[in-house]
């Protein structure tokens, strides 16, 4: 018997309808709100005054591939970006500071003392990333581990002993993080024979075994993201044994600032489950926006990725490491490689938009007051100076380079009277300053900010 299909077409009709409500369109509807957002109403209100003006982005990295040839002649451009801490890896590898005599360990500290003395010189401390392996106690390469977890010991109470001790280097609140992506340089794990815990707890020891020192900070573990099993195993571990935690490491390269604001708040929560580790820091010691060389780090983008990504950071996130100060060597002198200056091969090194977006915020008040408003895009930072006068950071940021916006911003209790206004765009013009006169305590205006910009907005008093 054949089927009427002409008969049965609208129950089809009818039944292919309700897919549709019942799959297509909550798919629909779960898209825009992926790619919908809220924009910007800002409110600056001058008598909220929050503190001192938190300032993650001052901590720069260098890897430690050109160990004779590393800062000493940009020491200038580094100071003018007012570090307060710069880390090195490959401190054991590259400036090759272990050797064997017979049995008996030896130290040769003369490179490693020059890298070092090229960061006192910018006016910053050193962050030393206890890392790799000296090649005579491993048991295979620079990423391996020792032959004698003993031999390791040495190692770091040694290194801190030679740079925190009072009667050596003499430098207080040196931090000493243990190794460098552990889950990517070794391919350690939380268990098992390759365990970074174990690496964790030789290393602890052997810093509280450290004498006649200065104080100084200790921690882990550097990995390459925010991983749950290794943070949270480290923090159990290092309770359960008693063992110095100062603070939790990682590395984040992401375009998606919402996982700089997610590995904060998941970090936190991790640790709120050990009363004892009330204290603790949290330190990203590497960040961009994309963990390959990548044209972005030559151009505006990356600029705007780092203002954008260090607002996020700022009071979740205690230091955030730039990485890198200055490219590495290549064919040419700009090739997407991570510094924020270029290498010296090709004359004197240029500072890359990176480095000015750090100029920018540095350029921020030493006080923080209260901003309201922000969006899904547009985020700001505001201060005031030690005269009182306002200094206003926007930016909008969009990894599609696609969204403008139109942002009205409401400049709450001020004083009565006249001030200046006046807004400079970043790696643009500097507007017509505006002279103001009210009798309000309140003032309101609207800038336009176009895909990927930002500005700093003064008012003088």
């Amino acid at each position: 018997m054949r089927f009427k299909w002409r008969q049965l077409l609208p129950l089809v009709i009818g039944l292919v309808g309700i897919v549709v409500v019942v799959v297509v369109i909550p798919v629909a509807v779960r898209y825009v709100g992926r790619a919908g957002g809220v924009n910007a109403d800002l409110v600056v209100d001058y008598d909220g005054v929050l503190g001192k003006m938190p300032t993650p982005w001052r901590n720069l990295a260098q890897g430690g591939e050109e160990p004779k040839a590393m800062l000493g002649n940009i020491a200038n451009e580094i100071k003018a970006l007012r570090p307060e801490y710069i880390r090195l890896d490959h401190i054991y590898d590259a400036f090759k500071v272990v050797a064997k005599d017979g049995g008996n360990l030896r130290y040769d500290w003369s490179g490693l003392d020059v890298a070092v003395d090229e960061i006192l010189a910018t006016g910053a401390k050193p962050m030393l990333s206890l890392s790799y392996m000296p090649p005579v106690i491993s048991k295979g390469d620079i990423i391996d581990l020792p032959s004698d977890w003993g031999e390791w010991g040495q190692v770091v109470q040694a290194t801190i002993e030679h740079y925190s001790g009072r009667s050596n280097r003499n430098i207080s609140n040196v931090i000493y993080e243990v190794w460098n992506e552990p889950d990517l340089f070794g391919s350690y794990k939380t268990y098992g024979d390759k365990n970074y815990l174990t690496m964790y707890e030789v290393s602890a020891r052997a810093a509280a075994r450290a004498e006649n020192v200065n104080q100084f900070e200790f921690g882990g573990p550097a990995v390459t993201a925010l991983y749950q099993n290794w943070l949270e195993r480290l923090i159990k571990f290092a309770d359960e044994k008693n063992l110095r935690l100062d603070f939790l490491s990682w590395h984040r390269y992401s375009t998606d600032l919402d996982r700089f604001e997610q590995d904060a708040n998941q970090a936190r929560e991790w640790a709120a489950k050990i009363p004892a580790l009330v204290n603790l820091k949290f330190y990203i010691t590497e960040w961009g926006h994309n963990s390959e060389v990548d044209p972005g780090y030559d151009n505006k983008f990356g600029a705007i990725h780092t203002i954008a990504a260090s607002r996020i950071m700022m009071a979740k996130i205690q230091r955030a490491f730039i990485f890198e100060i200055k490219d590495g060597p290549g064919k040419d002198k700009l090739w997407g490689r991570w510094g924020l200056l270029t290498h010296e091969n090709f004359g004197t090194p240029e500072e890359k938009p990176r480095y000015k977006a750090l100029q920018l915020l540095n350029n921020l008040g030493p006080y923080r007051i209260s901003l309201a408003g922000e969006g899904s895009w547009v985020k700001g930072i505001a201060s005031t100076d030690e005269a009182g006068n306002i200094k206003l950071m926007i930016v909008n940021y969009d990894p599609a380079g696609a969204h403008s916006e139109g942002v009205p911003i409401l400049f709450d209790n001020l004083p009565k009277g006249n001030f200046k206004y006046q807004r400079r765009n970043f790696l643009g013009n500097a507007l017509a300053p505006i002279q103001v006169a009210t009798s309000a305590a309140a003032w309101k205006t609207t800038e336009y900010f176009a895909p990927n910009s930002a500005a700093m907005i003064s008012l003088d008093f």
